[in-house]
Formats: C-alpha cells, structure tokens, sequence
C-alpha cells in the first residue's frame, strides 16, 4: 500500500474541486457488501477497515464540513469486537438528530449546550444492531429544516463532486461522507426528501421506506403527520438492498410485506406515471429532458411509460409548508422546557425562526392542512392501482451554489427558491409511500442528477429490483472517476 493512501484527493475544474479519499487501504474502492465480504473472508480485520476510514475521514473532511461529533475511541472499541452479523465491521456515520448513547445530539444548531445521550435511541439501537460501526455523527442543517446545510457559524456541509455546491438537505453531512468514500454506507432520515435529495446531489442511492417499515425514535413518531422516515445512503443498490435484509431481521414491520432478500433485477415489465411538471412547480428544462431521457431508458428495457399528472390538490404545497412551519414552532418553543439554562433561542437562524412566525401566523389553518395531508395517502394508492411505478425527477433543477440557500437571507428568500428546487420529494413524505432516488443522470455542468421512482406503500422490493436493473442498464457514475488529480494541501492549508 502507497504511503500516501489516506491523503484526500482533489480534481480542479471550472466549477470548483472535487474531493474523495479513495484509496489503496483496507477500503478500496468498495461498496459496504464488498467490505463485509473482505471481513468474513479474513482479508481485512475490522480495526484496519475502521482506521481506514478514520484517516480517510480525517483527509476530506477539512474541506466537506461533513462531521458534526467524533467518536473514534468508540469505534476503535467496536472493531475490536465486532458483531458477529453480516454488517459487523462496517463503519459508518450517523446523522446528529436521533440519540446514540454517549453522543451528543444537535440536530444542526448550536442553540444550546451540548450533553451526550443516556443511551441509543430506537432507531439508533436497530441501526446499529446491524453491526455497523459509527464513527460519529452527521451534520445537517438547522433541524433538518433547510435543503442546503449552511449553518452561519458552525458551517456549510459542501458536495464531494464540486465544493463550491451544497451536498443538499439535512442528511448533507452523511451524503458527502458516502460520496466521498470515508464510509461505504450512512444513516439518513427524510422528512421532506432528505435521503432522496443528497443522494440526487451526491450521486448516491437515497431510499425513502414506506411509513413505518424501520424503528423510529419517538419525537418522529409523534407527529400528527408521520412525514419522517429514516434509512441509509449508498453507493451501489446492493447496499441498499443488504441494509434493508439486515433491518428486517431486527425489526419486522408486521403491517407492511416483507422486502427479503433482494440480489436481481425485477423481472415483469412496468407499466410507469411519468412527471416532470410536479405540482404548481415543476422541472426546469434541462432536468425534464434528463427526464425524459431515464423514462425513453425505461421503454428501450420494456417498460410501458405514460405522462401523467400527481394526484393532488393544487393546495398541497402550502399545506406541507404550514405543517413544516409548525414543526418549527414546536422545536422553538419546547426548547426552554427541553435544554434548560443550555437554551440560547437567539441563535437560530432565519429559515427556522420565519418558519415558526409563518405557523403563528396561520394557525387557524393548520386543522385544514393536516387533514388535507392525511387524505393524500389514499389519493396516491389510487393513482398506484393504475401504475406500478412513478418517475420524476428528484429535484427540480440542478445543484445550487453554497449561498443560494444562505439561512441568513430574508426568510421570503429562501423559502421560495427551496420550494422552487425541492417541489417533488414532499410528495412521498405526505402519502408515506417508500420512493427511492437513483444516480442516473448528469447535469451539463457534470453534477450528478437524481431521478426518483416511487411505488405503492410496502413495495420497497418493487423499488430495489427496479433499481437494479436500471443500475445494470445505465452505471452509476463514480466520483473517482473521469478527473485528472493532485494531491490535496494538508488539512486546513
């Protein structure tokens, strides 16, 4: 192994750098099944993969801003004895808004005083039952609220495949770690498209499960609209896959089929909705026709693809927006009860306190929207009697610029061009229906693209198996890939 295998790699371009740590370690350039595999075989041991991705962490994330909270003496102790499952080994990061005991949890604030977690969350406690080891925890913007984590003091978490670009809503800090191969695999979570938006920015496969398929924690389980949903965020759909079988086996959700073990490519053709004018925003030009090229890729393998429209009211928009605001609301004032002298409200951001202002001021409508919110779930498994599958695209328009989503801006400001940019992910959050994005397009600018494909509650499997043939069909692109490259200046030069 070259002595230079854990120093960050850096293209130069035109718009920007792009960063990865690939390299000739005990990672490689695998995907987490190939790393698990490298640790059943005995070809690695779990420490050297676990320092690998320590160093490899360590060389990107200077530039990514991705970390929110090490935890490298635990992960050393993890991989010394690592669990005896399929995952056993496997490093990874969490994101830093669900509990893992001994880690603090700010769910990308720094509006009150840090203390660790008394013990794993649910979510976490499932997550990590799977064997894989946390090296720490993600960052994410201000509650996940935003679609670009760009925290005015603590920092933007920036794209791996140009750094002068977000790495996209609040799983971005997980999203540049895969992307940038520190870890082969991450924990997300989607309440308004976050595993599906940084998994479109960063070229990754973003799963939204079906409402209910993974253990959650309890602050997402008691929403009125149960909008969040946790998963991962890989590079490859086997990943996805083996995470899912490895979940199941540890939590079976009774009400939903089970996904099983999933390793080939769907074998009946489809019959596909396919949309790009969303609902009251749409796709800009060169995203329709990146559309449209993933829906022609659709019937060159057979399948049948009809234009349709999302079968909603045109008040759907405002409504989400409303139940998002008062989701702010709630978090800006349970927060004395919840954090005590620790409380700073002052240091929230304008994105978080508008949000809150925008619920105040509008309450007398919130009892309409949610009602409105829960209808939508059966609107959509109607529409799903028809189609198997629906495509559109992840996002609307291509990846913006650090600033564009700036959370010290107006708050008029930003909360139109995010609804501008996220118009079709919200969709599946309200509905609960599982949607997954898939790296199968580039932007002229040589950004990765996302293209979503969504399916009828509990048909996570129909997704996976699409996925793979789609995969096989058109390969993902690789950041490592493509680019002339340097050695990168030591950290923080």
């Amino acid at each position: 192994m070259s002595d230079e295998r854990h120093q960050s790699r850096v293209a130069h371009g035109p718009q920007g750098h792009r960063v990865h740590a690939f390299a000739d370690d005990a990672l490689g350039d695998l995907d987490a099944v190939g790393v698990a595999e490298r640790l059943e075989s005995g070809a690695v041991s779990a420490e050297e993969v676990v320092e690998a991705a320590i160093a490899r962490v360590e060389s990107v994330d200077a530039r990514l801003g991705a970390l929110a909270h090490r935890s490298y003496e635990r992960a050393r102790r993890d991989a010394r004895r690592p669990r005896g499952s399929f995952l056993g080994g496997v490093p990874t990061v969490v994101k830093d808004n669900v509990d893992v005991g001994g880690m603090p949890t700010m769910a990308g604030t720094d509006a009150w005083t840090p203390h660790p977690a008394r013990h794993d969350g649910a979510f976490a406690a499932m997550y990590l039952g799977t064997g894989l080891v946390p090296l720490g925890k993600s960052q994410l913007s201000e509650y996940g609220f935003s679609a670009s984590a760009e925290h005015p003091r603590l920092g933007p978490v920036r794209s791996p495949w140009d750094t002068t670009r977000s790495s996209g809503a609040s799983s971005a800090g997980s999203a540049a770690l895969v992307a940038a191969g520190a870890v082969p695999i991450a924990h997300a979570n989607d309440g308004g498209g976050s595993i599906r938006i940084p998994a479109a920015v960063n070229g990754l496969v973003g799963l939204k499960p079906t409402r209910g398929r993974l253990a959650q924690d309890r602050t997402f389980q008691q929403m009125p609209v149960r909008i969040v949903a946790d998963g991962v965020l890989t590079r490859s759909v086997r990943d996805t896959a083996a995470f899912y079988r490895e979940a199941e086996r540890l939590h079976r959700a009774l009400h939903l089929p089970p996904i099983g073990d999933l390793t080939r490519p769907v074998r009946r053709r489809l019959h596909v909705a396919l949309n790009t004018s969303g609902i009251d925003r749409g796709a800009d030009a060169e995203t329709r026709a990146l559309t449209e090229q993933t829906a022609a890729l659709l019937e060159d393998l057979g399948h049948t693809v009809t234009e349709t429209d999302v079968p909603a009211p045109a008040s759907l928009p405002d409504d989400f927006l409303l139940y998002w605001a008062f989701l702010a609301q709630f978090m800006l004032g349970s927060g004395r009860l919840a954090h005590g002298r620790g409380w700073t409200p002052d240091r929230h951001d304008r994105l978080t306190v508008g949000l809150a202002r925008h619920a105040r001021r509008h309450l007398h409508r919130l009892p309409g929207a949610i009602t409105r919110l829960k209808r939508a779930a059966a609107q959509a498994e109607i529409h799903h009697e028809k189609y198997d599958v629906t495509l559109t695209p992840t996002l609307a328009t291509a990846t913006p610029r650090l600033g564009h989503l700036d959370p010290t801006q107006p708050y008029e400001v930003i909360v139109e061009r995010l609804m501008d940019w996220v118009a079709f992910t919200p969709w599946h959050n309200i509905t609960g229906q599982p949607a997954i994005s898939l790296p199968l397009a580039t932007t002229a600018a040589g950004l990765p693209q996302g293209m979503m494909f969504g399916a009828a509650s509990g048909q996570e499997g129909l997704l996976i198996e699409l996925a793979y043939e789609l995969e096989q069909a058109r390969p993902f692109a690789r950041i490592q890939d493509d680019a002339p490259r340097e050695e990168a200046a030591a950290p923080g030069a």
